[in-house]
């Protein structure tokens, strides 16, 4: 016989709005605008109360609250003065904002850095993104790039890029990408991986001749076909080079009158509210039915705009404490960044880290020196030998290594130019050298 017990136990369940209100975070400015469409169209509960400005984010006062004054550091640094100089400035300001996109290959391997991964098995990682073609999938087989590694280790590494962002790449085809997407999809329907075998007969709208072929209800076979058209057949395409796309900033940072002054880019993103109306007929005593469909309109609509207003806190505060360490960078430009984690600034503003990693993402700051990506400001350390052992971050590394290329025109080779970072107190291997040479786009000694 059986006996019964009582256990006691915690668990932690995303509800739908916090997982929506989690996902707003990731969202750049443009993307948001479209959202806030989606949101209006589907909650008549919600309004725009005032559209949003037609100014120019280059013009644009910051006179709103959402604006982050706080002094710079005591070092001057480098500045301008009016005239020539100040004009250049400009147009390189304006320049910035042409910039191309983060290829695929960028993307992943910026990804692996924060993966805790033994030096084999961060290596396959390495040679498995560098094989994708622009769809994300394998240009040469594994089995043929890898033939002569472990399996098993070939194997994990597979899986590991797999699960990065975008889901599905380090594939063979299509197919093989939806397969593993839905496996990695978090709620996916049960047999929605087997509905693949049957996604001619879903394309045409022939639920009940699939279903039958499954052996599921025709319910079922729409839930699944709903599912696969969430994914993307070919994920690597949202990273193509072909074409130069212009960038819209969501943060901007100036000086003035030795302050930084960060400025959030809302100028396309109305003020929304509560529909007046429906707030009436929350508060009416009559009409049952009518009220709890007002009331729970009214709590998506406040629920969505408390997302927003978040989202907007986060970035603000995320962006202050970039700026308060990269200082050096927002006063004398490229070349001068300091190795920053997304870990510390979680620690500093007490949040996790893969909300900072969210707020992050896609999204980008306009600066003085062009236009830069979130994920740009945060960069490893290299150890740097003088008086001290002091660090360096590898940005400030690739630009010196760039610095010494351009200057020098006796086409040196990467052992001679680890050698003049050494006369720097910076010491790195000859292959690092080379790595951070092709990450610049630059050739080798022989190409140059």
């Amino acid at each position: 016989m059986l006996a019964q017990t009582l256990i006691q136990r915690q668990d932690l369940r995303l509800t739908t709005q916090l997982v929506a209100a989690i996902n707003l975070m990731e969202v750049p400015v443009l993307a948001l605008e479209e959202r806030i469409a989606e949101e209006l169209e589907r909650n008549p509960a919600l309004e725009i109360q005032e559209e949003p400005a037609h100014i120019s984010f280059e013009d644009a006062p910051p006179t709103r609250e959402e604006a982050v004054y706080f002094e710079a550091t005591s070092d001057p640094g480098f500045s301008y003065e009016n005239g020539e100089e100040s004009s250049d400035r400009q147009f390189k300001f304006i320049e910035g904002a042409l910039t191309r996109t983060e290829s695929l290959q960028e993307h992943l391997l910026w990804q692996l850095q924060a993966e805790s991964l033994d030096a084999k098995t961060r290596s396959l990682c390495e040679t498995l993104i560098q094989n994708l073609d622009e769809n994300g999938f394998h240009l040469v087989s594994v089995d043929e790039l890898l033939k002569d590694e472990d399996r098993g280790c070939v194997q994990n590494a597979v899986h590991i890029v797999q699960s990065l962002d975008p889901v599905g790449t380090c594939t063979a085809n299509y197919e093989e990408s939806l397969r593993t997407q839905i496996r990695l999809l978090p709620g996916a329907p049960e047999g929605a991986e087997e509905a693949l075998g049957y996604l001619g007969l879903l394309q045409k709208g022939k639920f009940a001749e699939a279903a039958k072929k499954m052996n599921r209800a025709e319910d079922e076979a729409r839930a699944f076909f709903a599912c696969i058209k969430e994914l993307n057949p070919f994920p690597g395409r949202l990273f193509s080079l072909k074409e130069t796309r212009f960038i819209v900033p969501d943060i901007k940072v100036i000086k003035k009158e030795g302050e930084f002054i960060i400025i959030l880019n809302d100028e396309e993103i109305p003020v929304l509210g509560i529909n007046r109306f429906f707030m009436k007929i929350a508060e009416e005593k009559s009409g049952k039915a009518a009220r709890s469909f007002a009331k729970e309109n009214i709590r998506e609509a406040q629920w969505f705009i408390n997302a927003i207003n978040e989202r907007n806190r986060t970035l603000l505060k995320v962006s202050k404490a970039i700026v308060n360490h990269q200082t050096q960078f927002f006063e004398k430009g490229p070349g001068n960044l300091v190795p920053l984690t997304q870990q510390t600034i979680a620690g500093e503003l007490e949040i996790h880290e893969s909300t900072v990693s969210r707020i992050a993402n896609g999204k980008y700051m306009q600066t003085e020196w062009g236009l830069f990506s979130m994920k740009y400001f945060f960069t490893n350390s290299i150890n740097r030998y003088g008086g001290e052992i002091s660090q360096i971050s590898k940005e400030s590394v690739k630009a010196k290594i760039k610095e010494i290329i351009l200057n020098d025109k006796r086409r040196l080779s990467d052992q001679r130019i680890a050698d003049k970072l050494g006369e720097q107190g910076i010491k790195v291997a000859r292959r690092t050298v080379a790595k951070y040479r092709h990450e610049l786009d630059m050739g080798s000694s022989f190409t140059r």
